[in-house]
């Protein structure tokens, strides 16, 4: 007969959960690689989403750039009109030839002795023809 040691009395002793327990340790160790695979797929798939669309992702960033270019475009064309207008009123203060052309073009002023023909202005729009359809 042979002789009871330890090790053979603790698997006698736990041979009938041995079956289930031995399968449930197998399936766990096979079973970690593709559940953990797919853990990893998903946080980088929800990472990579939030990277594109995300609060302060991609396309959140091409807006913002977009509206930047428009806003510097707008400063740019201001500051122009400015400087334009700011040289507009330095004539105006010291030149008398660009006070009269002011006075004539836009208030219609004329010199004494000067006669002033308005035109009446031109139709915005004419009907046109209707087309020939063979």
């Amino acid at each position: 007969m042979p002789e009871e040691t330890p090790q053979n009395v603790g698997s006698v002793a736990a041979s009938p959960r041995s079956p289930l327990h031995t399968r449930m340790v197998e399936w766990a160790q096979h079973a970690w690689r593709p559940a953990g695979t797919l853990v990893a797929i998903a946080l980088t798939l929800l990472l990579g989403w939030g990277v594109v669309n995300g609060r302060h992702g991609l396309s959140s960033w091409q807006r913002q750039r977009a509206q930047e270019k428009r806003l510097q475009q707008e400063i740019q064309d201001l500051q122009k009109e400015n400087d334009h207008l700011r040289h507009h009123i330095q004539r105006l203060k010291s030149d008398p030839d660009a006070i009269e052309h002011e006075a004539r073009e836009e208030l219609h002023y004329a010199r004494p002795g000067e006669v002033i023909y308005t035109l009446p202005a031109a139709p915005q729009s004419q009907a046109q023809p209707p087309s020939e359809s063979k």
